[in-house]
């Protein structure tokens, strides 16, 4: 069926990951018992993640500017576990890319390994680049806040023809207008804001479904997470995070047949901790009330690598956008989309989202 050519903006923690863990699976061999081990698919409509080719890769930090793409991804500040050290070379060079505003002002107060150091170098063309490196599909691991640059990356996808995966809480295939562009150009574009395997906020939104599902009544929810890597450390920042708990409250508001009030919901980033580094942790906490209006309180911790708890979906949502390409689909991915990301066009139930996935796997289902 041919590989898939994927691009990456951001060679962050996520990339890393992603990266690494394709290169592990390849590894395993497809006779191998461990070969579908933390993959939600092995094959995925036809393509394994042995398919997966990175062809090109933009960053704007001087440590991994103009270095190999696998000396980059273990550059600091990256910090997430190694999956694999036994890393081929990457025949692609890590290309300096458009700053705009992917770097907060506040990064500046703290030590360079924690932070960014913006390399002094001319942005690429990455329109040019996309086009020459005939690439498939561009991923978007750009920082939370970052929206003048997602929009960048998005309207590069538009120009070259390549298709987008916005991981990041910036609304690109979740808005309308821009959504009409990709429908347009038949182009296809999963996103906004990309779940986790395991991730906090999967497991709310469950928890949620599962509370309204048995007759109990929410009162009062929240989720508060920390961690030590960048993310953290440039969502410090509050200004940065306001897409990243729009999108984060309303995948859990979407589950419950009538949203909580303002007051009564909370979720979002709540603090840095520099030692955790890609470790986060998640208190989340429902308050509710079940059978004759008895108080059912419900508290839990969630402990997780960051970084490759998204990795094992990307891996999916990759495939996804190639077999839509395949097939002559453009536009929002609505299936793979509301599997997952956070904030898609149009929000469905988990058990829903992943039915239709299975559709349009199959071909049952157009997007």
């Amino acid at each position: 069926m041919g590989k898939i050519r994927v691009a990456v903006a951001g060679i962050g923690n996520c990339a890393s990951s992603l990266i690494q863990g394709v290169t592990y699976y390849r590894s395993l061999g497809k006779n191998h018992p461990d070969k579908s081990l933390g993959l939600m698919h092995y094959s995925l409509g036809g393509y394994s993640p042995d398919d997966i080719d990175f062809v090109a890769a933009f960053d704007i930090d001087q440590r991994k500017v103009d270095k190999s793409l696998k000396e980059a991804i273990y550059a600091s500040p990256n910090c997430t576990k190694m999956i694999t050290d036994n890393l081929p070379d990457i025949p692609v060079t890590v290309l300096m890319g458009n700053v705009l505003d992917s770097v907060s002002t506040h990064m500046k107060d703290y030590p360079e390994k924690r932070s960014f150091v913006v390399a002094r170098k001319k942005p690429c063309n990455v329109v040019k680049v996309l086009k020459q490196t005939e690439a498939d599909i561009l991923i978007s691991y750009l920082p939370v806040g970052s929206e003048k640059a997602t929009a960048y990356y998005a309207e590069a996808c538009l120009k070259s023809g390549v298709s987008f995966i916005n991981c990041v809480p910036v609304f690109i295939a979740s808005d309308k207008s821009w959504a009409n562009k990709f429908e347009q150009k038949k182009i296809p574009i999963i996103g906004d804001d990309i779940k986790s395997q395991i991730g906090a906020t999967i497991i709310h939104r469950a928890l949620t479904r599962l509370f309204e599902d048995r007759g109990v009544k929410i009162d009062n929810t929240y989720q508060l997470n920390v961690g030590g890597n960048t993310d953290f450390l440039n969502m410090l920042n509050r200004k940065r995070v306001r897409y990243k708990k729009i999108s984060k409250t309303e995948a859990v508001q979407s589950q419950m047949r009538t949203p909580l009030m303002d007051e009564h919901i909370h979720i979002g980033p709540s603090d840095y901790v520099p030692w955790l580094k890609d470790n986060k942790i998640c208190f989340l906490r429902i308050e509710g009330r079940g059978f004759g209006h008895i108080p059912v309180h419900m508290e839990m911790r969630l402990s997780v690598e960051d970084s490759p708890n998204s990795a094992g979906v990307v891996i999916d949502a990759i495939r996804c956008c190639k077999i839509a390409r395949d097939r002559g689909v453009g536009g929002v991915l609505i299936s793979p989309s509301a599997y997952f990301m956070k904030h898609p066009l149009i929000q469905f139930p988990d058990e829903k989202a992943r039915a239709m996935v299975e559709a349009f796997i199959k071909g049952k289902l157009e997007r």
